[in-house]
């Protein structure tokens, strides 16, 4: 499980889908018996203490409606199918997943110059050259990512995307993306150079569950 600070106050919490029960017990030993309310997007547990924990359901909605915290343990352990698309000024990986395990991939690389600080003509024709290389990388991870996630799209329960949220957002006008896009689904995965090694690591946080805690 893994800790950084929340935006507004509080703390995220990572906590696996085979953690959340023994996590939610933790809480109540450390902050005294809770009240759990919630919908299909997030359970909220108040302790005795005031402490409040927001947990965050993976791939939503949720089934709403009480036991909340039945619920969203057997929700967070369901074994879905998948898919990732990461991308990156100089790479690209596309996956699908049953669960944690991998059935389908690809990952490719491209040389993007980086800039230069030099002036005149040369840093204008080097600028150009730097955009025509991004321009490929990001066909080239288009193509792919049609080619590895369509087949299964309608088999998917979501799509995460990941990689570097500029080099995404640079995607996601190109129309042949909108039926994946289309099933985007939480968190974006800030990641290093998508490699096949970090392609498979990816569902230790897209199937994790994203808490967020208030201490009182």
């Amino acid at each position: 499980m893994s800790a950084r600070p929340a935006k507004g106050g509080g703390r995220w919490v990572t906590v696996p889908p085979e953690r959340v029960h023994p996590w939610i017990d933790g809480f109540a030993a450390r902050h005294g018996p809770f009240t759990a309310t919630g919908d299909a997007l997030v359970v909220r547990l108040l302790a005795a203490d005031g402490a409040l924990a927001e947990l965050h359901v993976p791939f939503p909605p949720m089934q709403a409606g009480p036991p909340h915290v039945t619920r969203l343990v057997a929700h967070a352990r369901a074994e879905r199918r998948a898919g990732v698309f990461l991308v990156r000024l100089g790479g690209y990986a596309a996956g699908v997943f049953h669960g944690s395990g991998l059935v389908a991939s690809k990952v490719g690389s491209r040389l993007v110059q980086g800039r230069t600080a030099a002036g005149g003509w040369s840093q204008q024709r080097y600028a150009r050259r730097r955009r025509n290389q991004a321009a490929q990388v990001f066909d080239d991870a288009v193509e792919t990512a049609i080619r590895v996630l369509s087949p299964y799209l309608g088999e998917l329960d979501g799509v995460v995307l990941g990689g570097d949220r500029r080099a995404m957002d640079a995607l996601r006008p190109d129309r042949r993306l909108a039926p994946l896009l289309a099933l985007e689904t939480e968190p974006f995965l800030v990641v290093p150079d998508p490699r096949l090694a970090v392609l498979r690591d990816t569902p230790a946080t897209f199937r994790a569950v994203r808490v967020r805690v208030l201490d009182p």
